[in-house]
């Protein structure tokens, strides 16, 4: 084997291997998201028995910013992490709506 050779034979070891802790932080972040969503479910719920409104722009707003700092101190693109939460937050309301309206999720 040349040099050339045993350098990409490293490489794609190491690749395999950013690719192996890749796959688990997207299994995380799957169990994550339903966690969440569990949690948002009964939100849902309790809203709709108490004839609160689906959504609640003043606390969306507060986790916009809270998220953006997060973002900011772990080094992400704040833009990006609101752009995240924004599409939670529209899929989290739509849960409620339906909930409130009888259909479920």
């Amino acid at each position: 084997m040349n040099t050339t050779e045993a350098r990409q034979d490293a490489a794609r070891r190491k690749l395999e291997e950013l690719r192996c802790s890749i796959d688990n932080i997207d299994a995380a972040l799957i169990y994550m998201l339903a966690e969440r969503f569990r949690h948002t479910q009964a939100v849902g719920q309790l809203k709709a028995a108490n004839d609160m409104p689906p959504a609640d722009p003043a606390r969306e707003a507060r986790q916009v910013a809270r998220l953006r700092e997060l973002a900011t101190a772990a080094h992400l693109d704040p833009d990006f992490a609101e752009k995240f939460l924004a599409f939670i937050i529209r899929e989290v309301i739509r849960h409620h709506e339906a909930i409130a309206a009888g259909t479920g999720q």
